[in-house]
């Protein structure tokens, strides 16, 4: 029976605007970082390893703030961790300034871990606020409609890196900026991160608009409601108690390693396979992010026929073909789109992306179904500290591209010969996507062991 009960009432209307512009700025922010790691690994000539600082800092952040992040919107409310959020962000952004003027890769690490640390603390407030501007009865409508343009401002962030970030970036090549006067190369380097900054720092006034609608804005009866007090111990016991929460932790951690590790080197992947520029490897980037919101849209609708575990159980199975395909699959050249060439492993590099479109709502909803509701704030922080699986998995994909060792025996009829520009062969960067194969046979299992026998809408 259709329900009359509004989605978003109309006194909350302007709060969850408001709250869907928070959840683009940190999806912009996520895709737009995933571009600063070949180019930083060209702009400073590092190895890939160094290079991947940038995603251990951003997500590390996650790690260590979502916890802070709990415990502030328990004791001060949801408008305070909204104002805090984004006063740490604008605060990380603008020290991409002084990282330009010193060219200092390591204050450029600093800024992105500061950054991040506002946007886990936006993901752990806005989350659990959106739910709460409205009837019980419309709070997953209400947060899945908020979520759908979290992947619209990933979208934007990649437009915005290829635009502004790798097509500002100087096409000399390492041996030759080597071979550079330190005037010269100093000025090459000084603007390819000014436009680094451009972005970044652009955003703050983003960031104020909102910052300002929060702070001169009458609290609410929701923003006044005190926290319920509860006993840590308690909440702790009863999540441990759930092996659906703490698998389903388990299962977020290499579900998002997987995504952001295979994000951050697809664009090199693509430079190397393709022999494509930095700013065409972004295209690539592009259409797979385009394949996945449309498959998360698709697999939306699909949930009212299907249950999600299954679901995602087909899904993470076609992600592991597809990772095999970007190990297996040749390089030659089937057709062109534009100045944008296509191979078979390419096109398994852009599918995977399709299949991974449901995964991290799905785990998010199952880690949290049947848990008494007195838990679901630290569960809920739980499940966001597992995007520090970004900060583990990625350096894990470095290191076998810098040394493939015993990983290159996976792809041995692959050439093996370094490109000193990119600093990767073919062979370790194929032999690197063992990783996700590994990862989404995590999911996999997950999926299989939650499952339900039952009702199409069992798991949400």
């Amino acid at each position: 029976m259709k329900s009359d009960t509004p989605v978003v009432p109309k006194k909350y209307l302007a709060i969850f605007i408001m709250l869907t512009s928070c959840f683009a700025l940190w999806g912009l922010l996520n895709n737009m970082t995933d571009n600063l790691v070949p180019s930083f690994q060209k702009i400073f000539m590092t190895s890939q390893s160094t290079a991947g600082f940038v995603q251990i800092s951003f997500y590390g952040a996650y790690s260590v703030i979502a916890i802070f992040a709990s415990l502030l919107i328990q004791k001060a409310g949801y408008r305070v961790g909204v104002l805090f959020g984004l006063g740490v962000y604008v605060i990380g952004a603008l020290l991409y300034v002084p990282a330009c003027i010193l060219q200092s890769f390591w204050t450029y690490i600093v800024g992105i871990f500061i950054v991040a640390g506002g946007c886990a603390v936006l993901e752990t407030t806005c989350n659990p606020y959106v739910l709460a501007l409205g009837d019980e009865s419309t709070a997953v409508r209400r947060l899945n409609f908020a979520q759908m343009f979290n992947p619209l401002g990933s979208l934007a962030g990649i437009v915005l890196a290829q635009q502004l970030i790798l097509a500002n970036l100087n096409p000399a090549t390492t041996e030759e900026r080597l071979a550079m006067p330190k005037e010269a190369l100093d000025k090459i380097v000084h603007s390819e991160l000014f436009w680094v900054c451009v972005p970044y720092v652009g955003l703050c006034a983003i960031a104020a608009v909102i910052w300002f609608f929060f702070f001169f804005k009458k609290p609410t009866e929701i923003d006044n409601v005190a926290s319920e007090k509860t006993n840590v111990r308690e909440v702790i016991g009863i999540l441990m108690r759930s092996p659906k929460w703490y698998c389903g932790v388990v299962a977020q951690v290499f579900y998002v390693g997987v995504q952001i590790a295979a994000w951050t080197w697809m664009n090199v992947y693509c430079q190397k396979e393709l022999g494509v520029t930095p700013a065409q490897g972004a295209s690539y980037y592009l259409i797979a992010l385009c394949l996945f919101i449309a498959c998360r849209w698709i697999c939306t609708f699909l949930m009212k026929y299907f249950e999600p575990a299954k679901m995602m159980a087909v899904f993470a199975a076609g992600a592991i073909l597809s990772s095999l395909g970007v190990m297996y699959l040749k390089s030659d050249v089937l057709f062109t789109i534009g100045n944008l060439p296509f191979s078979w492993n390419v096109i398994a590099l852009c599918m995977m992306s399709g299949f991974m479109s449901l995964m991290f709502p799905t785990i998010y909803g199952l880690g949290l179904g049947g848990i008494d509701q007195k838990a679901h704030k630290l569960g809920a922080a739980g499940l966001i500290m597992a995007i520090v699986g970004g900060a583990l998995l990625t350096p894990w994909m470095a290191s076998i591209i810098d040394k493939p060792g015993f990983w290159a025996s996976l792809v041995p009829m692959f050439d093996s010969v370094v490109d000193q520009n990119l600093k990767a062969s073919s062979q370790s960067l194929r032999a690197s996507f063992i990783v996700p194969v590994i990862c989404f046979a995590v999911v996999f299992i997950y999926a299989m062991m939650f499952r339900t026998r039952g009702g199409k809408g069992a798991s949400k």
